[in-house]
C-alpha cells in the first residue's frame, strides 16, 4: 500500500504559495491531509488544493503536529522562527527563503543538478534563489562535459519575484500612466524595506534586494554564493548584476561562461544541453527563435538559446536562459525536491 503524506504549506496565500497549492495537486506526491498556514490576517480564508477546499489556519509553533512535509514560503524571518519547530515535530522542511541556503548543514538543492546532496539531510532542505536555479540548470551539463572556469551573469527579473503586492503596484502604475493620470507614490520596489522606492512601469531597476558593503546587492551575492554551493565549486569565479524589469512572470538571464577547453563549438554546447533533463534549447537565429519569458509561463522547464561563441575568447560562450520564476524558480522546484525525497526514501 502506498504511503500517504500529510503536507503543510506555510505562506499559502502568497504568490509562491498559490503555485505550491496548484502544483501539489498535479504532483507525484501521494498526500492525505493538507494544512494551509499563513498570518492571522489570512486565517479563516478558504483556498483550494485541486478539487478540495481548505481553511487557512494561523501559523503557530504547534502547527506541525502530524505533518510529514512542510513547504515554507513566508519570508526568512518566519522560516527561522518556525522551520525548527516543524523539524522538531517530525516534518521535513523544504524552505523557499534565503534563511538556510548558505547554512553548512542544510542541502541546497536543484534535483536535476545535485539531488544526491539530500541524502544526509537533517530535516531541512533549502530551495535556491529563483535566478540561481535556472542558471545552474544550464551550467551543470556544460560543466560536466567541458569544465567551467568563470561565470558572469546579468539578470532581467520579473516583478512577481518581489511578491503579489509589487505586481499590483506595477499594474496600477501602467494603468495610471496610460490613462494620463499621475501615479501614486511607489512603496514597494526595488525593495519594500529600503529607504527609497521607484516607479516600475516603463522602467528598469538595477537593484534587487539591499546593497551590501561590497556594492553588490544581496540578490547578486545570493547568485554568487549559491551557484558555488550547488555546483560544489567554492573556487568558481561567479559575478552577477541583478535587474528588475517590468515583466509580471518569467526571469531571463544573459550568462557569459568560460569553459576548460577551446575546441568546443556552439553545436557541441547545444548537443549537451539538448540531453539535459528539463532543459529545452530554443535557438534558431535564422527563424528568430529564442527563449521568451511569455512562453515560459506555467512551464517547468528551463529554456536556453542565443548560444554564441565569444568573438575574442576561444573558450568563452554567451547564453540566454529563461524560466518561470514562480515554477522552476520556486514552487515547482520545491515540489520536485519533495518528490525526490520520497523517491530516494529520505522521509
Amino acid at each position: 500500500m502506498t504511503k500517504k503524506y500529510n503536507i503543510a504549506i506555510v505562506g499559502a496565500t502568497g504568490a509562491v504559495g498559490e503555485q505550491l497549492r496548484y502544483l501539489l495537486a498535479q504532483s507525484k506526491i501521494p498526500y492525505d491531509k493538507v494544512r494551509l498556514l499563513a498570518s492571522s490576517r489570512s486565517a479563516g480564508k478558504e483556498l483550494s488544493v485541486g478539487d478540495e477546499k481548505y481553511t487557512v489556519e494561523e501559523l503557530t509553533a504547534d502547527s506541525f503536529e502530524g505533518i510529514d512535509i512542510a513547504f515554507f514560503s513566508a519570508g526568512g524571518d518566519r522560516s527561522k522562527e518556525f522551520a525548527p519547530k516543524a523539524v522538531e515535530a517530525g516534518a521535513v522542511v523544504v524552505d523557499n527563503t534565503s534563511a538556510y541556503r548558505m547554512d553548512e548543514d542544510t542541502p541546497l538543492i536543484v534535483p536535476e543538478v545535485n539531488q544526491e546532496a539530500m541524502d544526509n539531510h537533517h530535516g531541512l532542505i533549502a530551495n535556491p534563489n529563483c535566478s540561481t536555479i535556472q542558471m545552474v540548470m544550464a551550467l551543470r551539463p556544460i560543466e560536466k562535459a567541458f569544465g567551467l572556469k568563470r561565470v558572469i551573469v546579468s539578470t532581467y527579473q520579473a516583478v512577481s519575484g518581489a511578491g503579489t503586492r509589487a505586481v499590483l503596484e506595477m499594474e496600477n502604475q501602467f494603468r495610471d500612466i496610460l490613462s494620463g493620470d499621475a501615479i501614486d507614490e511607489p512603496k514597494i520596489l526595488p525593495v519594500a524595506g529600503d529607504k527609497k522606492h521607484y516607479q516600475m512601469a516603463f522602467n528598469v531597476l538595477a537593484q534587487i534586494d539591499k546593497f551590501q558593503d561590497n556594492h553588490y546587492t544581496f540578490e547578486e551575492m545570493k547568485m554568487t554564493n549559491e551557484t558555488k554551493k550547488i555546483l560544489g565549486r567554492p573556487d568558481l569565479p561567479v559575478s552577477a548584476t541583478c535587474v528588475r524589469v517590468p515583466v509580471v512572470k518569467g526571469h531571463a538571464e544573459s550568462v557569459y561562461i568560460e569553459i576548460d577547453r577551446d575546441d568546443v563549438t556552439i553545436e557541441d554546447l547545444m548537443a549537451v544541453l539538448n540531453q539535459a533533463d528539463n532543459v529545452i534549447v530554443e535557438d534558431d537565429v535564422k527563424q528568430q527563435v529564442y527563449p521568451q519569458p511569455v512562453n515560459a509561463v506555467n512551464r517547468p522547464e528551463t529554456f536556453v538559446g542565443r548560444i554564441r561563441q565569444d568573438l575574442d575568447v576561444k573558450n568563452g560562450f554567451h547564453l540566454w536562459i529563461v524560466s518561470d520564476n514562480l515554477w522552476k524558480g520556486a514552487a515547482y522546484n520545491s515540489i520536485e525536491i519533495a518528490e525526490t525525497l520520497i523517491a530516494r526514501d529520505l522521509i
